[in-house]
């Protein structure tokens, strides 16, 4: 890969796996060095041993997004330790199953927590840290949300992740407003099923087999998928995109089934 982020500095958030470590490799092979944030410590330390093992600036973070205190802190430290920050993937998430008259209140904001009020705050920090920098005065500063097609289709039995990754959309294109005269350019990802962590119990299930026959191309995503969008969200091609929702997600969402 061309090293188009020489130099400059990457937080990735949920990042011990799928996803998260996914965009952390690519992050990390146009030459960004990058912190790996999760609850799960052990995950993300593996993950940046590998990095560094590979030449790359790298390091890891325990970081729990639900506990929106926490976030500003664990942004000053990665800050201190790797240089100033221009890159944030809100990556963080957690599924919501439950038909609307069952979910609990609990379940409800569990969900909400980390997709919405992670993201929000996580951004909020990053942007702080981008203008406190000049990273946002130069034209460099990048997050990227992820969204879903749940932003945007209704997915029965997921009310509460649809309605989180809907407001992960807004949040994104409120921000952008805000940030984009300032030199940020937020965009979100709103990929379709890819199988990770949160959904890998589901397909081989008889329900999972149905919904994959209703695809119109009868399968799941692979992560690569993804490269050519959020590689060009993160690099100086987003110079130009504000509050986007690009949804990748091999037709997955259109009408009709079947």
């Amino acid at each position: 890969m061309a090293q188009t982020l020489e130099g400059q500095v990457a937080i990735v958030t949920g990042a011990s796996g799928g996803l998260g470590a996914h965009f952390a490799r690519l992050l990390a092979g146009e030459g960004a060095a990058v912190a790996v944030t999760a609850r799960r410590l052990d995950k993300v330390e593996a993950l940046a041993g590998e990095l560094a093992g590979q030449g790359h600036k790298a390091m890891a973070m325990r970081l729990d997004v639900s506990d929106a205190q926490s976030i500003a802190p664990a942004f000053d430290e990665i800050e201190a330790a790797l240089g100033p920050v221009s890159i944030l993937i809100n990556n963080a998430g957690v599924g919501g199953e439950g038909m609307a008259l069952d979910l609990s209140v609990e379940a409800f904001d569990s969900t909400f927590d980390v997709n919405v009020r992670g993201t929000y705050f996580a951004a909020q920090a990053a942007a702080r840290l981008m203008f406190a920098s000049g990273v946002a005065e130069r034209g460099i500063g990048r997050i990227v949300n992820l969204a879903s097609i749940a932003s945007e289709t209704v997915l029965p039995g997921l009310s509460a992740y649809c309605g989180s990754k809907a407001a992960v959309a807004m949040l994104t294109k409120v921000m952008a407003r805000e940030w984009a005269r300032r030199g940020i350019a937020v965009n979100a990802l709103a990929p379709g099923y890819i199988e990770t962590g949160i959904n890998d119990f589901w397909w081989p299930t008889e329900g999972g087999q149905k919904q994959l026959k209703g695809f119109p191309r009868r399968r799941l995503m692979q992560e690569t998928d993804l490269d050519a969008a959020f590689q060009m969200l993160v690099g100086p091609s987003a110079s130009a995109i504000a509050g986007s929702l690009i949804v990748i997600d091999d037709g997955q969402s259109l009408p009709g089934g079947g």
